[in-house]
């Protein structure tokens, strides 16, 4: 019998492995999302730029519309850590992968969790964690820091809940676009601005997000 642990393995299989994986694993539906975005032809969708600023984006790290596995909720985000990307499901088996950066050996988050909020030029105040590994960095903006250009948390933010508790993990964009590709964060995933903005669009507040 497929289990709910099953089907999101061979989700994060499928996604990473590519798309003929992709178009033929097992799915068995047990997954649903209440919000679902309005049905977009995927072929007419208009992708963010290939730069982020003056950075060019690698072409590894390009905003891509691909095959996915049937099943997966139209509408939710999964994180595949393997090669850096986050895939945002749209109708007809389809989703738009990004790059992103995420967290460092040790501080990588998985999980199951909802959207449950979402902000422009987000404020940034580091965790209580942060401050105690790296106090001479982050210890100076233990009372925040107001959102802006030169805000580490970027140009958007979706913040991931679990029930009502903040997991205190984002997807955010970032101010350090060549770290795309990496593990650089302290838990939190990030992305080019350009890209975050163009996924902060697309994405509905109760969506689902995974990180394998």
């Amino acid at each position: 019998m497929l289990t709910r642990r099953h089907f999101i393995a061979t989700s994060a299989l499928a996604l990473a492995a590519g798309p003929l994986a992709a178009q033929t694993a097992g799915t068995t539906g047990a997954l649903q999302v209440d919000v679902v975005p309005q049905a977009v032809d995927p072929y007419s969708l208009v992708m963010p730029p290939n730069f982020d600023g003056d950075f060019a984006i690698p072409e590894k790290y390009q905003a891509r519309v691909v095959p996915v596995q049937a099943g997966l909720p139209v509408g939710s985000i999964h994180i595949v850590p393997q090669s850096y990307h986050l895939y945002f499901v749209i109708p007809g088996n389809r989703a738009i992968r990004y790059g992103v950066a995420i967290g460092k050996e040790g501080l990588y988050w998985t999980g199951q969790a909802v959207i449950g909020r979402k902000q422009e030029w987000p404020s940034w105040t580091p965790t209580p964690e942060m401050i105690e590994r790296d106090p001479a960095h982050y210890g100076q903006y233990k009372d925040g820091m107001p959102g802006g250009p030169g805000n580490p948390l970027g140009a958007r933010a979706m913040y991931f809940f679990q029930g009502d508790r903040d997991t205190t993990i984002r997807v955010h964009g970032t101010i350090y676009p060549d770290s795309i590709g990496s593990s650089a964060s302290n838990g939190c995933f990030r992305m080019y601005n350009s890209h975050v903005i163009d996924l902060y669009g697309r994405v509905p507040l109760g969506a689902l997000a995974y990180a394998y």
